[in-house]
C-alpha cells in the first residue's frame, strides 16, 4: 500500500531521490532493512503511521499522528564501512536544525544527535548499519520529527520534555514542504560531508551544543559516566572530564 514517486532536487548532481510512501508500517527502519537489497542508494521511506517505531537504545518512539514525519534514508555510499558514516546522525541533526531555523526557531543539539527546542525534544535520529559478514550493505538513517501534535498528545509522553513544530509556531505545518526542505538540505552537502567528515559541520555543531562546559551524566551500555562536557573532538566524540582524567565517549545518552 504505497506509491513510488520521484523527487527531483536542484542539486549539482541532480540525483533522483526515490520516496516510498507507506500508509502504515512497523517502522521505516525495519521496512528499509527488509527491502534493502531492492532499494537503490538515496531512497527515502516515509510512513503516515508507525506501529513499532523506536529510537536509540531500543526506546519506543511515540506515534503522534500522520501529520508528523517518520522516515528513513537508505545510503549505500561504498562497499566498505568508513568511520565517517558513524557521524551521519550528527550531520542529519545539523541539517534538521538548519530547516527549523528557516521556521524562525533556535534549535539546539543534545549529544550526539537529539534536536531540542528550549530544552524540549522535537526529533530523534537513529542510524543502523547493515553488514553481511565483512561486507557493508548499507546504512539506514531513521528520524522521527514532531511537526503536528496536540498538547493533549504531548502530555502523554512523561519520560521527557517534548514539543512539536506546530505548537512552537501556533499553526499547522505542511509535512510535505518540510520533508522536501529537509531532503534538499541533507543531500546538498552529503557528498562533501563524506569527503571532509565531522570537521565539515563541527563549527555549526558546537554552536548548538549547549551541554558543553556543563556537568553532565551520560548513560552508556555498561553504566553511567559523569563529569564536565569538556569538548567535542574532530571525530564528533564527547570528551568528559572528571577527577580521574578525560574519558572519550563515542556513543551514549546525556541524562
Amino acid at each position: 500500500m504505497f506509491d513510488l514517486r520521484l523527487l527531483y532536487m536542484s542539486l549539482n548532481t541532480r540525483e533522483k531521490i526515490n520516496i516510498i510512501r507507506l500508509e502504515e508500517t512497523d517502522s521505516t527502519n525495519l521496512y528499509a532493512k527488509r527491502n534493502l537489497a531492492q532499494l537503490p542508494d538515496r531512497s527515502v521511506v516515509s510512513a503516515s503511521c508507525q506501529t513499532h517505531g523506536r529510537g536509540r537504545f531500543d526506546r519506543a518512539w511515540v506515534d503522534l499522528g500522520p501529520g508528523n514525519i517518520f522516515m528513513s534514508v537508505i545510503l549505500k555510499p561504498s562497499d566498505n564501512f568508513i568511520d565517517v558514516y558513524s557521524n551521519l546522525t550528527q550531520y542529519f541533526s545539523i541539517c534538521l536544525c538548519r530547516v527549523l531555523e528557516e521556521y524562525g526557531l533556535n534549535p539546539t543539539i543534545k549529544w550526539p544527535n537529539d534536536v531540542l527546542i528550549d530544552g524540549k525534544k522535537i526529533a530523534g535520529i537513529l542510524s543502523e548499519t547493515v553488514m553481511q559478514g565483512k561486507i557493508f550493505n548499507g546504512l539506514i538513517l531513521g528520524a522521527g520529527i514532531n511537526l503536528n501534535a496536540s498538547r493533549e498528545d504531548i502530555k502523554h509522553i512523561t519520560d521527557k520534555a517534548v514539543t512539536s513544530l506546530n505548537l512552537e509556531l501556533n499553526r499547522p505545518v505542511d509535512k510535505e514542504e518540510f520533508l522536501q526542505k529537509l531532503l534538499f538540505e541533507f543531500f546538498a552537502g552529503y557528498d562533501e560531508f563524506l569527503n571532509k567528515g565531522f570537521k565539515f559541520i563541527k563549527e555549526d555543531y558546537l554552536s548548538k551544543a549547549i551541554f558543553l562546559g556543563k556537568e553532565i551524566s551520560v548513560k552508556i551500555f555498561d553504566g553511567i559516566k559523569s563529569g564536565i562536557a569538556k569538548e567535542i573532538t574532530d571525530s564528533g566524540e564527547l570528551v568528559l572530564a572528571n577527577n580521574f582524567g578525560d574519558t572519550i565517549l563515542t556513543m551514549g545518552d546525556i541524562l
